[in-house]
């Protein structure tokens, strides 16, 4: 599934695209995704401009003049594909299962706007979906109420992380993960960051908060590192994993800088560490780490189980 980075990717890719344009035509090739689309979709979003397209987690947010908001999510394998009116394909972002890319069966939605792009909406899984939602109560609205703070936004920062994590016995991966928590953190940059701070996965979370409730050493660590991670992510157009692309047909490169993500039993790149990346499962996902770095114990090395 695309983390926030790739999906970061995706709405920079689309923007031209769609903001500033209006929705000329919608064509829906089938009545559901995930979910069925909203009453009157295609009516609704014909003759809407859009006026601005956002990200909010893993989710894509296109605002509209008509007072909605269209909500887009990709889902597993979902990607966009524009067709300029120069005769340009572009695809931001592509996140797919091998075979699919590229098989127009799983074209379920085509947008045609005003200034003669399409946007083709492709998902083989048809794990994505589609909502529109009142402007107005998009912060409440059932997909984003429950949500947590944003990852690259200012609420994230040591003192939030001790607040969130004080008293959590939890896994510090799994609390990560907890999009309750922070919204939009994904499997392979929690991993990426953990093993910069230097933390195992299995600490407990409560660790980055002191007993008075500020943030410890570790807390204020972690939110640079998360935030590092992310940035750089997002710079080098994501990661590639089944053949992820963005727009100009280039691949996203952050996959070259992975320390731990999917490297079990290279050595860890952390200069004079000498350890091997190991992989342990966590709530049925797999955790890649260095036991050498990320010592389970502080000053305790912890035992690797790849």
């Amino acid at each position: 599934m695309p983390e926030l980075p790739e999906v970061e990717t995706v709405r920079r890719g689309l923007s031209p695209a769609m903001v500033g344009a209006t929705f000329s035509r919608v064509t829906l090739r089938r009545p559901n995704l995930r979910f069925p689309f909203p009453e009157r979709f295609a009516q609704r979003l014909e003759g809407a401009t859009v006026t601005d397209l956002a990200r909010r987690a893993k989710y894509l947010t296109a605002g509209l003049d008509t007072g909605e908001t269209l909500i887009l999510h990709l889902g597993m394998s979902g990607r966009f594909d524009v067709a300029l009116p120069d005769g340009r394909n572009v695809s931001p972002g592509d996140f797919y299962l091998e075979g699919a890319l590229g098989n127009a069966k799983h074209d379920h939605v085509v947008m045609a706007m005003s200034n003669g792009a399409t946007v083709t909406y492709n998902d083989a899984r048809r794990f994505g979906f589609m909502d529109l939602v009142p402007t107005l109560d998009l912060a409440g609205c059932k997909h984003f109420a429950a949500m947590g703070i944003e990852p690259l936004s200012e609420a994230m920062s040591p003192e939030s992380l001790a607040l969130l994590f004080r008293n959590k016995i939890t896994p510090l991966k799994a609390a990560l993960l907890d999009q309750r928590l922070i919204a939009g953190l994904g499997n392979i940059y929690v991993c990426e960051a953990l093993h910069r701070a230097g933390l195992h996965p299995e600490l407990p979370a409560g660790i980055l908060a002191k007993d008075d409730g500020r943030p410890t050493m570790k807390a204020r660590l972690l939110a640079r590192m998360i935030r590092d991670v992310l940035t750089e992510a997002v710079a080098a157009g994501g990661s590639t994993l089944r053949d992820y692309a963005h727009t100009d047909g280039g691949s996203g490169s952050f996959q070259h800088a992975f320390r731990v993500y999917d490297r079990t039993g290279e050595p860890c790149s952390t200069k004079d560490c000498g350890g091997t990346i190991a992989r342990i499962v966590q709530s049925g996902r797999s955790t890649f780490y260095c036991a050498t770095c990320q010592p389970a114990k502080p000053g305790k090395p912890a035992v690797s189980r790849a």
